[in-house]
């Protein structure tokens, strides 16, 4: 990196002068996490009404083809029986189908939710959650003599999906149990849902229709909803994937610990919804947009897998509804800046695995409405280096970023929300040698996506015989996985946390 910065300024930031000639730090491991799954958000469309023919919207954001690169669709699974499939008008298994074929279509991945199951196997005897005068606020659940209905219901669903030309990548097995509703719902403890799993999930027809099965979403990640899937040997055979919802819940005081046994035994973790300033007067802020920027990353840093936004086609989401009440810019299927921002992360990091960064442990904001003055992640795919670096302070600021391996070019997206058009300029790296760092001058109020080009043929693979070493090191597989006898190509870690990409000669 030859890059020369001649400005030096004075920053204020929460009341503290900082030079922004002296450079924010961020060194990137080879320590490899999590593998990402990708992005997406919900096929609904007000009052949890679904796309139906209305299809543009959902073609416009999914496929790798597209502005905005989304690959995972949640749909509602209405609570239907096959013989009546549609009973339910709008919400029955019709109204997902366009939009779960366009997405299977450009090779994505759809997933369904029950709100509640069919009411005659509810105590309350409707779908409804109970939580109304006109229902007598029974608080519904499901009954215990139609758990072993459960899974077989669900079979119908991933039949007649199958059927209509959708297989359905996986099932969840309830919506917020822990929400108490006056809507479509059914609440469990923690541990019917265990006593669900441990004991019908076998009915679940994995064989015939290639199906993974989530667990039940809480309205927040909390270990009293997660682990107990987890500390069952039986029930922890069953679920593929855990899952929640960050109302209330901050990713990492919350998604973090709760998830950290899952994510032991290997389970995916996802976020399956949340919206941030949603249901607002306005379009939101750049500000708000950066809010949602971090939320992503530390959803990352906490250990996801897979977020999934709650509507697609709203004035607080990613296509506008074509209401003027919320400005001009409101254009139905219009995309919008939040998707862009989306974009950042679902084009580049779907499929990537994320590295250790020395920023990992205090990225989070302790407070919601705060804004954490910088925050980062990095990731490996295929040939590349990809760091997310987001700045919300009024300033422009220097991050010198230290790579574990040589790069020798790349690619900057960087959103600023005073772009025209696409919302994300591009352009290259100024790169002239072979370098394992970079100086990167940040945008104030902005999220960028720095891309590196790994050299291969660079010194930053080096021979090294075994036992060729100053103070302890540790070696791990290019896969993160360490090594008791390390030997051929692998990662030497230093004591001091620096990592190099070594050749060790038995």
């Amino acid at each position: 990196m030859k890059r020369i910065l001649t400005s030096i300024m004075i920053v204020m930031v929460a009341g503290t002068a900082i030079a922004a000639g002296l450079p924010t730090s961020l060194k990137v491991y080879a320590t490899k996490k999590q593998t990402v799954t990708g992005f997406g958000g919900a096929c609904c469309d007000g009052a949890m009404k679904p796309f139906g023919e209305d299809n543009a919207c959902v073609g416009k954001l999914y496929g790798p083809l597209s502005k905005i690169g989304l690959n995972i669709l949640r749909m509602e699974i209405s609570p239907n029986l096959e013989d009546k499939a549609d009973q339910w008008g709008d919400y029955d298994w019709n109204g997902s189908l366009p939009s779960a074929k366009t997405v299977k279509n450009r090779k994505g991945i759809v997933f369904g939710t029950p709100w509640s199951p069919p009411g005659d196997y509810k105590t309350n005897g409707t779908a409804q959650g109970g939580n109304s005068d006109d229902q007598g606020n029974v608080r519904a659940t499901l009954r215990r003599d139609c758990y072993e209905k459960f899974f077989p219901w669900l079979n119908t669903y991933l039949k007649w999906m199958k059927n209509h030309g959708v297989n359905v990548d996986a099932v969840s097995l309830q919506n917020e149990p822990d929400w108490w509703v006056s809507y479509s719902g059914c609440l469990y403890e923690p541990d019917s849902l265990v006593s669900l799993v441990k004991n019908y999930a076998w009915m679940l027809d994995r064989e015939t229709y290639n199906v993974k099965l989530i667990s039940g979403e809480p309205l927040g990640f909390t270990q009293n909803y997660i682990d107990p899937y987890m500390k069952d040997e039986e029930c922890r055979k069953q679920i593929d994937i855990v899952a929640g919802h960050l109302y209330g819940h901050l990713p990492l005081k919350y998604m973090k610990p709760a998830t950290a046994l899952a994510s032991k035994y290997g389970k995916e973790v996802w976020m399956t919804e949340h919206s941030t300033t949603d249901n607002t007067d306005s379009l939101p802020t750049w500000r708000e947009n950066l809010i949602f920027a971090e939320e992503l990353n530390e959803c990352m840093l906490a250990g996801c897998t897979g977020y999934i936004y709650w509507y697609l086609r709203a004035h607080w989401a990613f296509a506008g509804t074509g209401d003027s009440k919320y400005g001009t810019a409101n254009k139905k299927d219009e995309l919008l800046p939040r998707a862009f921002v989306m974009s950042h992360f679902s084009k580049n990091v779907t499929g990537a695995t994320r590295l250790e960064t020395s920023k990992d442990a205090d990225a989070g904001r302790e407070k919601e409405e705060v804004l954490q003055n910088y925050q980062y992640s990095a990731y490996e795919k295929g040939d590349s280096i990809i760091v997310m670096a987001i700045n919300t302070t009024a300033n422009a600021r220097d991050l010198k970023i230290t790579l574990p391996y040589n790069v020798k070019s790349g690619k900057l997206w960087v959103s600023t929300g005073n772009e025209s058009g696409n919302l994300c300029q591009k352009s290259d790296l100024d790169i002239t040698e072979s370098t394992d760092n970079y100086l990167y001058e940040m945008p104030a109020q902005s999220l960028s996506t720095v891309i590196f080009m790994i050299d291969k043929g660079s010194t930053a693979i080096q021979n090294v015989q075994q036992g060729d070493t100053d103070g302890p090191k540790t070696y791990y597989d290019l896969q993160g996985r360490k090594l008791d006898e390390p030997h051929g190509l692998c990662i030497e870690r230093s004591a001091n946390g620096s990592s190099r990409k070594v050749f060790i000669d038995r």
